[in-house]
């Protein structure tokens, strides 16, 4: 299987305008991420609309091209730079992983773990979830919540803490039922991600500003994988100095 690994990375953040370009110790948090992949490609690269983050991932030796400004997703930056990227290197690629460029803690096992899950026979996309430990994250609707089957195929995605447990505070201790977390990385095989990035935006996409549930609404199963390895991504300044401390950047 031909795995191209994406990054896609825009400067114009509404919470943290230009956090691919914020320092991490001497480093960009663009370049933790692309390091922390570059180990399972051969083809990895970072996708943006920016001048200054493609000087920059120029800078430490990286592969990166420039997309339109017109993308609402890094899902649809993705699509075109895999066209940019085959056309110019005269390669086809079966899968396209979809790297966060905001998760510089990103350790090669979780990615290995998510391309070993969309090689499962009749998955389209797959994506990584992580059980919820904690009431504060269950709670919290930044934090994505999902329920899956018992082949761990996703039902729903929320904000909500799902599933509820009538009558009763979560119980995360016990298991039962198992909540977890949604960790935002995604692998496609090549047509589908060709299909998902055509379809129109959907209700329940919308009530929950999810784009996955626009996949699903349209019919397309996502197979989810569990790892234990944390995550931590970055979507605030506050994000970003607690992984200064908490790491020792």
């Amino acid at each position: 299987m031909d795995f191209l690994g994406i990054i896609p990375a825009r400067y114009a953040s509404t919470r943290f305008p230009g956090k691919p370009l914020a320092l991490l110790g001497q480093k960009p948090m663009i370049q933790w991420v692309y390091e922390g992949a570059s180990s399972l490609f051969d083809h990895l690269l970072v996708a943006t609309d920016d001048r200054r983050i493609f000087e920059a991932v120029r800078a430490f030796g990286g592969k990166v091209v420039m997309t339109s400004e017109a993308h609402k997703s890094g899902t649809e930056r993705c699509a075109e730079a895999v066209r940019i990227h085959e056309k110019e290197s005269g390669l086809l690629f079966s899968h396209v992983v979809n790297i966060q460029g905001d998760e510089p803690l990103i350790q090669s096992g979780q990615i290995q773990t998510l391309m070993d899950c969309i090689l499962v026979p009749d998955t389209p996309i797959a994506t990584l979830i992580k059980p919820i430990t904690a009431v504060e994250e269950l709670e919290n609707p930044n934090v994505v919540k999902v329920v899956v089957d018992l082949s761990f195929r996703a039902l729903y995605f929320s904000r909500a803490s799902i599933p509820r447990v009538r009558d009763k505070s979560p119980d995360l201790k016990s298991g039962i039922p198992e909540y977890y977390a949604h960790i935002g990385l995604y692998a496609f095989r090549r047509e589908v991600l060709e299909e998902v990035v055509k379809l129109p935006p959907s209700p329940l996409e919308q009530a929950e500003s999810l784009e996955q549930l626009r996949w699903m609404e349209h019919g397309f199963r996502i197979r989810a994988a569990v790892t234990s390895l944390p995550s931590l991504g970055v979507d605030t300044p506050e994000d970003l100095e607690k992984i200064r401390l908490e790491n020792r950047f």
